[in-house]
C-alpha cells in the first residue's frame, strides 16, 4: 500500500504564489506516474497536471498552463506542484495521486490507486 499527504495549502492573494507538497509513504516503489487533482466545493475532481514516473514529461490542464509546474523527487518520494499567478478560481481542495500500472500521463482520476486526503487553497481577489 501507499499513503499520500499533502501540505502547503494556505490562503494566498490573486497574483501570488504558493506551492504545494506531497509526501509519500509504504510501497512507494510501486508508484509511477504521479498526479495533482483539484475540487471545489459541489464539483467534480478536475484533473491539473502529472510527471512521468521519469520525471522527463508533464502534462497540464489547459487552465493551468504557464502558470503551474508539477515535480517530483523520488529519492524523497515527493511531489510538488508551484503554483504562480494564482486566480481566484483556483480556489479547491488539491490532492495528490499516484498510479501502479504504468501509464504514462494519467489525466483521469479513475486512472490512479492512490490518493491523499487533499489540501486547501484559497485564492483571495
Amino acid at each position: 500500500q501507499v499513503q499520500l499527504v499533502e501540505s502547503g495549502g494556505r490562503l494566498v492573494q490573486a497574483g501570488g504564489s504558493l506551492r504545494l507538497s506531497c509526501a509519500a509513504s509504504g510501497r512507494t516503489f510501486s508508484m509511477y506516474a504521479m498526479g495533482w487533482f483539484r475540487q471545489a466545493p459541489g464539483k467534480e475532481r478536475e484533473f491539473v497536471a502529472v510527471i512521468t514516473w521519469s520525471g522527463s514529461s508533464t502534462l497540464y490542464a489547459d487552465s493551468v498552463k504557464g502558470r503551474f509546474t508539477v515535480s517530483r523527487d523520488d529519492a524523497k518520494n515527493a511531489l510538488y506542484l508551484q503554483m504562480n499567478s494564482v486566480k481566484p478560481e483556483d480556489t479547491a481542495v488539491y490532492y495528490c495521486a499516484a498510479e501502479r500500472d504504468g501509464l504514462r500521463l494519467p489525466s483521469r482520476p479513475r486512472d490512479y490507486d492512490y490518493w491523499g486526503q487533499g489540501t486547501q487553497v484559497t485564492v483571495s481577489s
